[in-house]
């Protein structure tokens, strides 16, 4: 007859450096009591075997939490920064975002925007919170092409000030995202419901190419104040210096009057095929073809 007794105690072993992974182990330890028959007695033996058993490691970004972000960092003014790109107008700049704090406040712009009419509800600013979490870990998959696509967070940000500087959370004040795609066989627009083989390809060909607006918000206390429209010329601007692309999508909610009014005073047209298979979504896709 034999017993086996598991013991389980966890170790945790965690990197220094940011959001590096860290692995997580179990020591089990095993010990059993072994039992034969020799005539007038029995001989025990009794032996405790420990294994150690490596947890798969969780990655980088599952594991990442705002906790490691220096909310206190200041802005680095654009010397500091050496960013060829960006576009200067009044006292804000637009350029793609280089910082973890720059990527978690556009998180939590959108979700700040997102819960900007549910705030009656209860445990709303937990909601932000998680909301904000998964997206700055999201935001973060896209811009390292995580998700095979190549994807800018684009943010404006306030100027220095007679060389006074703010902290980063006090200087962005809007966001945007810029993704790079491409159409599925026999599409014409994004989204298009073609008959298509079962398993369809992408083609991936440079007139196939387009560029894809999402997540465009402004702080409350910057609106009215054409960020807007500085960050959507920003990223057309990109899409055809970065990509060559010839077209950009985004979509609008068809209740958003004043998104669709933004969009088009941009140069955005809608794509009228495209509304009849929108409608169960309430949206409408618009088109700016550079």
């Amino acid at each position: 007859m034999s017993t086996i007794s598991i013991h389980g105690p966890e170790f945790l072993t965690f990197s220094t450096a940011g959001f590096r992974n860290h692995k997580k182990s179990r020591t089990i330890k095993a010990s059993w009591t072994m039992a034969k028959d020799s005539k007038p007695s029995y001989t025990r033996k009794k032996e405790e075997l420990s294994v150690q058993i490596p947890n798969p490691a969780t990655t980088q970004f599952e594991s990442s939490t705002p906790s490691d972000l220096r909310f206190d960092r200041l802005q680095p003014s654009d010397q500091e920064l050496d960013q060829e790109k960006r576009l200067q107008f009044g006292q804000f700049v637009a350029r793609e975002a280089v910082l973890d704090e720059e990527y978690w406040t556009a998180a939590w712009l959108r979700a700040e925007s997102h819960w900007e009419n549910k705030t009656y509800e209860r445990y709303v600013d937990n909601f932000k919170r998680k909301f904000a979490e998964q997206e700055f870990n999201a935001i973060k998959r896209r811009c390292r092409g995580q998700n095979g696509q190549k994807c800018m967070c684009i943010v404006t940000v306030k100027k220095e000030v007679r060389n006074v500087k703010r902290t980063v959370l006090k200087s962005v004040v809007g966001t945007l995202d810029l993704s790079f795609r491409y159409l599925l066989h026999g599409e014409t627009f994004p989204g298009e419901r073609v008959k298509t083989p079962l398993f369809c390809s992408i083609n991936k060909t440079d007139p196939n190419r387009y560029g894809y607006i999402a997540n465009l918000c402004v702080a409350k206390s910057a609106r009215r104040q054409g960020i807007a429209s500085i960050m959507l010329h920003f990223a057309i601007e990109s899409a055809k210096s970065d990509a060559g692309v010839e077209q950009v999508y985004v979509h609008v909610h068809r209740s958003n009057i004043p998104a669709q009014g933004l969009y088009q005073k941009t140069g955005f047209e809608m794509v009228e095929v495209a509304s009849p298979q929108l409608l169960e979504d309430q949206t409408y896709l618009l088109c700016f073809k550079t």
